[in-house]
This record gives C-alpha cells, structure tokens and sequence, in this order.
C-alpha cells in the first residue's frame, strides 16, 4: 500500500500502543486495553472507506472494539496536514461509478443543445491492468474501452499517453534548464512532479526541503485535462464548463489530484478533470454489463470507430521520465548518444536504483535515480536532509514497483500476495507489448505545444506546489 509515514511525536503511554487491525468486512477494530484514536471515515453509496486517523480519544476497555465513524470533506483532507492517506482507501465522495452514472443519465436527459459534452481520458497503465484482468491484448483492451464508454454516453475517448509525450518534452527541457544553471541557482536533484501520492507527502511533511526541487510540470492527467477544456470548448464553440471530463488511472490519489484548487478554473467554476475512476472500479463497471472483454466487443461490434493505435515510451511502467530525460540530456548537454540504460539496483530494495553518465576519464556527468515506494523516498529524503545527495535527476513514484501497481490497479480478489505478484507480471506484458515511441517524433504533440506563446504553455503545462503547515495536534501513536 501507499501510505505516508507519519512521525509520531506524542509520548508512549505506559500502558503500551493501540494495535489496529482490519477485519474481513473492511472496518478497522482496536486490540488494547487502552486506546485513544478514533478513525474518520467517508461514507458514500453505503459504502465506508477509511481514510484519516485523527480525533485522540481516551477510552478504556479489555476487549476488542470497533473504532467509531465520523465523516470528513475532501476539503478537510486536503486541509489536514497530520493525516495518513491510504491511496487504496481513500475515495472521494463525488468521484466514485455511481456519480458517473448519475452524470450521463441527466445528460441524456437534458435536450440536445444543453447537453454536456462527456470526454473520458484512460492511461496506459489502466489500459494493461484491464487487459491482463481479461487475459486479452492490449489494443483489444483499448478497442473494448472506447466502445464500452461511448455506449454509456461519452462523446469521446482519448489516451492520455499523448499528454505524457508533452510532460517528457517539458520536463527534459525542465532539467536541462536547471542542470546549466546549476552553479548560480540551488536547483538539483530535480524531482518529477507527475505522482500525486509523492506530492501530497512532499508538501505535507518536507515542503521547505523538497519543493524547490520539484517539477513544475503538471502530470500528464493534469496536461490531458487543461487540453480537453481548451481545445474542446473551442472547437465546439462552448465553454470549458459544458466539457465533463472523466479519466481512468491507477491511482486513487489521482483523485485528490484533480481535485486541488491549482486545478480549477475560477472563471467558468470548472475543474480540469472533473471526475476520476480507478482501473478496479471500470473493471467493475464492465462486469456489470458483460462477463468479458471478448463478450462486450461482440456486443458493441457496430458501434466500432477506428481509434488511432496507441502508444508506448521506453522506460518503467511508470512514464519513462528517467528513460527520456537521462537519453536526451546525455545528447544534447554532452554530446553522449545512450542507446540503453542500465542501472544498478540497490541492495535490499529493488524499488531504488540509480544510473551514472561517464566521462572518457571516468567523471560523473550525470547522475540519475528511481525511487519508488516510501521505504525509497524516505531514503532519498534523509540524504537531501544531511546535503548527501549528489543525484541530478530523481523519478520519484509513491507506490513500489511505481504505476503500473498502483492502489486503483485491479487486484488479486482473493488478497494472495503471490497471485497479486503474477497479476503485476501480466499487467507488465501488457503495457510493453506496444511499439515504442520516442518523445519528438510525434508531429501531432509537436504542432500542439508550438501552437501556444509561452505564458500559455506555462498555464497548460505547468503548475506549482505548495508546502501545508503542519497541525502538531494531530501526532499519532498508533502501531500499523
């Protein structure tokens, strides 16, 4: 799981720390003879998702008790800055299949000229998760996708890896940027900015130390939803308020994402990305209509469009950020051409490694790492805390194994971890069975970022972050 550490600064009480424990139907029970935490939780569709730890709360009892619920606004998520994020439990109320369904049946509703124009944009990993669910090929996959959200009532269906190509693009230019400035400004590591569970850890416990060095280039969601308003309002001779924009990640705290303030158009009172649905949960709205992937194509076989193919970058299931930027760099700053990377795996943890450029005298030019899980950023953190980190570039992903394991993924309905390590496997077959395509070469992306001035492509492509200041009355003293 993607979880944030939390550093607990409460002093232990001698009677000894609260275990909490989950129980088979999802609610959270307490194993103590004293214990003093109570979790908050949203309640949405009859369903409780657990997401904060928070009110301390003294209560005696010699036997097991179940923590009692309170509710909690997205805002108040947001806001908190002592809370513990489970990117597999949080779920925002308003973002869930219910409220999609509840979206498209109004708009059918509505007469003609009323009506919303519905885009749904789906990630590769989300793609391949589906796919190896279904045990079918990617493209497939992709086809039963599109057609299978235009039957609902989508008007479109976009691949978001068009909007990666841009994020590679900026961030390369990003990097390259600070690397030559590096001895007038502190600039280095740069971390990427496109994991939204990195994100909301780095501003809520080491914003001062960390956000400097963060990308300002928005992730591709966040890059897909500034396009979709734009380009699609204008197109339609409407406003950005009358595009509802669903995408369809691995992540639920892409959730939280798309639903930060830096996101949100104050004009037209709109968000970006308007609603975001995890691989697991579209899995589950296709079982509501049809048993396979194999089934629903059949079905749908006359509304088919053809779709353009899509496409795969080189590197981790993550993005290939390291990949792209660590190549292209080694070219254009010394000349270097990389035809692969190889990299060297830290011992005991094979979420972090790193990989080093090379002079003809053995001088380090470059130095690039991927840390992923919190076991790495916590890692990765410490050095920049004691000045010992000597990286240039750090892709940076909250969950182990990054992405194409994240908490929205399709899991292991059975729980096994060692099922849910073959499910990763496949999911990984998957996602590499596209052609690979290296960022630039797509003309399409190319006239799209030259189509706009520069304080234009700032807006569209780029964004900030924010550290939160810390509420030292929420510390907790809970054993997971």
């Amino acid at each position: 799981e993607c979880i944030k550490p939390v550093e607990v600064k409460t002093p232990v009480p001698k009677k000894g720390l609260s275990k909490i424990k989950v129980s088979n139907d999802g609610s959270y029970m307490e194993n103590s003879n004293y214990f003093n935490h109570t979790i908050m939780m949203i309640e949405s569709n009859k369903h409780i998702y657990p997401i904060i730890l928070s009110l301390k709360k003294y209560i005696k009892a010699k036997k097991i008790a179940s923590l009692e619920y309170l509710l909690i606004t997205l805002n108040d998520c947001l806001a908190c800055s002592g809370c513990v994020t489970s990117a597999e439990t949080v779920l925002v109320a308003m973002q869930s299949q219910e409220e999609l369904y509840k979206v498209l049946k109004e708009n059918r509703e509505l007469s003609p000229e009323r009506r919303k124009i519905i885009v749904v944009s789906v990630s590769p990993q989300s793609r391949a998760s589906i796919a190896a669910k279904h045990g079918e090929g990617v493209r497939r996959a992709g086809k039963a996708l599109d057609m299978f959200f235009k039957t609902l009532g989508a008007h479109m269906v976009l691949d978001t890896s068009f909007a990666r190509e841009i994020a590679l693009l900026k961030t390369a230019e990003e990097f390259m940027e600070r690397y030559r400035n590096k001895n007038t400004e502190k600039s280095l590591p740069m971390l990427t900015s496109s994991c939204p569970g990195w994100i909301c850890y780095a501003e809520k416990t080491h914003g001062d130390l960390t956000i400097p060095f963060i990308s300002r280039v928005k992730s591709p969601q966040q890059i897909t939803g500034s396009l979709v308003k734009k380009l699609v309002s204008s197109h339609m001779n409407t406003t950005p308020d009358q595009v509802y924009h669903v995408t369809v990640m691995p992540c639920y705290d892409k959730k939280l994402e798309a639903s930060r303030q830096d996101f949100y158009d104050d004009i037209y009172s709109t968000r970006d990305v308007d609603l975001v649905l995890t691989s697991g949960e579209v899995a589950e709205m296709i079982a509501r209509e049809t048993t396979s992937l194999e089934d629903l194509l059949i079905k749908l076989e006359a509304a088919r469009l053809d779709a353009d193919n899509p496409i795969h970058h080189n590197g981790a299931g993550s993005g290939g950020y390291l990949d792209y930027v660590f190549k292209r760099s080694a070219q254009e700053l010394f000349g270097r051409h990389v035809e692969e990377i190889v990299y060297k795996t830290a011992r005991n943890n094979k979420d972090f490694r790193d990989v080093r450029l090379l002079d003809n005298d053995g001088k380090v030019l470059l130095h690039f790492a991927a840390a992923y899980g919190f076991r790495s950023i916590q890692n990765l953190v410490q050095k920049m805390k004691r000045g010992k980190s000597d990286y240039d570039f750090v892709e940076v992903m909250a969950c182990p194994s990054g992405c194409l394991n994240g908490g929205g993924q399709v899991k292991s309905e059975s729980g096994d971890r060692e099922q849910q390590r073959e499910i990763l496997s496949l999911v990984e077959i998957a996602y590499n069975e596209l052609p690979s395509s290296t960022p630039g070469e797509n003309s399409a992306v190319n006239q799209t970022i030259s189509d706009y001035d520069v304080e234009t492509s700032k807006q569209l492509f780029h964004t900030r972050y924010h550290a939160v200041e810390k509420d030292e009355s929420l510390s907790l003293n809970v054993k997971w």
